[in-house]
């Protein structure tokens, strides 16, 4: 039988829950023991069963931890898992759902952590005892059959009713679950779930939570449309200075603009991409430059190994505003860093050999035990200033020349700024 890819709802419109549960824990116990099974599981859910006992996990034992989180890590997790911009979407679409106060909605990553979680405290406080929490694993290979996990797995949405979780302890609850996959390059990025008491199933929960994660997909696809327009304004100028052959794209290939290439909706970019040239299957050798948000691409169209420099100017000496510069030979464009980003700006550009993330909190905070908050404050910054900075250890590019502006009076250097290796190179405050 081909497995059906559409929503399948646990229960069939007008079946009794009650007498649906007690033969759904009469296949599971004989599924289990290997004893005579009165019927067969729904496929996806005999699917998940089989990979679960393969990797030999005993629905018995099986038991969530609560996590001890740390909040800047899971700050850190939201943040970049991709959904950081529509939780408010996902939300609103399913309030109806969690409003009564007996569903709980949870919105997970792509591994299926926990991210967020809204409901009532009643409801909430039931999920604690089942370790559903912010921070937990819920990944199937973790808890067994649920519907954030077989959702990831499968890549569709399901619906798991009582003792179709694989998990004893679960059979009390009932969860709906619909994977939300990224528009730009398809791969899934976390799951949205409503989960509740057995007695709250209802066939039409999966096909709301479905749309909703469509909707979801929908709305990052008008980010990344917004995205590219903002990239295109920034470029669009550059490109017509060139009068040579250039892209502009995001840091996934998307094109945002053309300059006598052939016109393409996306090109494959080289894996550990950096400022400099890389050889393109499908332009060649290429110049490769930072923009805010993507890159410039410049076929080069001969052998030549000269790449022109990008230039960062970081400007410290108006206390109350700082300004960033980036230029090359194309063009230029600014950026307004927050306090805290123009702490980081001029501690990589004093330590051009880099600083750790523990390094860097001792540098910001005193204190190197929180390198997840400057991990979480790094992966922001990078964000404008993709290509210009790297990773492991923190620093800018070595192709880039780094022009740090300082106030003639170092007291004025960032003045508000409690960062001890800032303090140390302004010792003297007015």
């Amino acid at each position: 039988m081909t497995q059906s890819t559409g929503p399948e709802p646990a229960l069939a419109a007008g079946e009794d829950p009650r007498r649906y549960a007690q033969i759904l824990s009469a296949v599971y116990d004989a599924t289990m023991t290997g004893g005579k099974s009165p019927a067969r599981p729904r496929e996806v859910i005999g699917d998940s069963w089989r990979r679960l006992r393969t990797l030999g996990i005993d629905p018995e034992k099986v038991s969530v931890q609560s996590p001890q989180i740390d909040t800047s890590d899971l700050e850190l997790s939201r943040r970049e898992s991709g959904l950081f911009d529509i939780l408010d979407d996902l939300g609103r679409g399913l309030e109806s759902v969690v409003q009564d106060g007996d569903n709980i909605l949870v919105v997970a990553d792509r591994h299926g952590r926990v991210l967020w979680r809204s409901g009532s405290t009643s409801v909430l406080g039931r999920a604690d005892g089942l370790g559903f929490v912010e921070g937990a694993s819920w990944a199937e290979d973790s808890v067994g059959t649920n519907a954030i996990g077989t959702a990831l797995v499968s890549r569709r949405a399901v619906q798991i009713f009582s003792a179709e979780h694989y998990v004893r302890s679960h059979h009390p609850w009932t969860c709906a679950g619909a994977p939300i996959k990224d528009p730009r390059t398809g791969r899934v990025i976390g799951a949205v779930d409503v989960s509740g008491p057995a007695s709250t199933v209802h066939p039409t929960t999966l096909a709301l939570v479905d749309a909703i994660a469509r909707l979801a997909e929908s709305q990052l696809r008008e980010h990344h449309r917004q995205h590219l327009d903002r990239l295109r304004s920034v470029a669009a100028p550059m490109l017509a200075r060139l009068q040579a052959p250039a892209l502009a794209v995001d840091s996934n290939g998307w094109v945002a603009a053309v300059e006598s290439v052939a016109l393409r909706n996306r090109i494959l970019l080289p894996e550990d991409l950096g400022a400099g040239r890389f050889w393109m299957p499908q332009l060649g050798v290429c110049d490769f430059e930072p923009l805010p948000g993507g890159w410039l691409v410049r076929p080069t169209g001969s052998g030549d190994d000269t790449v022109d420099s990008t230039t960062v100017t970081i400007d410290l000496r108006q206390p109350q505003q700082t300004r960033v510069r980036i230029r090359s030979e194309v063009g230029e464009w600014t950026h307004e860093p927050t306090p805290r980003h123009a702490e980081i700006l001029y501690l990589l550009a004093t330590y051009r050999g880099g600083r750790t993330a523990a390094q860097m909190a001792a540098d910001l905070f005193g204190d190197d035990g929180r390198a997840i908050t400057v991990r979480a404050e790094m992966s922001r910054l990078r964000k404008h200033l993709a290509g210009v900075l790297l990773t492991q250890p923190y620093r800018f590019d070595d192709s880039v020349v780094v022009d740090l502006l300082l106030p003639d009076d170092m007291s004025r250097l960032l003045p508000h700024s409690t960062a001890p290796a800032v303090r140390r190179s302004a010792p003297v405050r007015e």
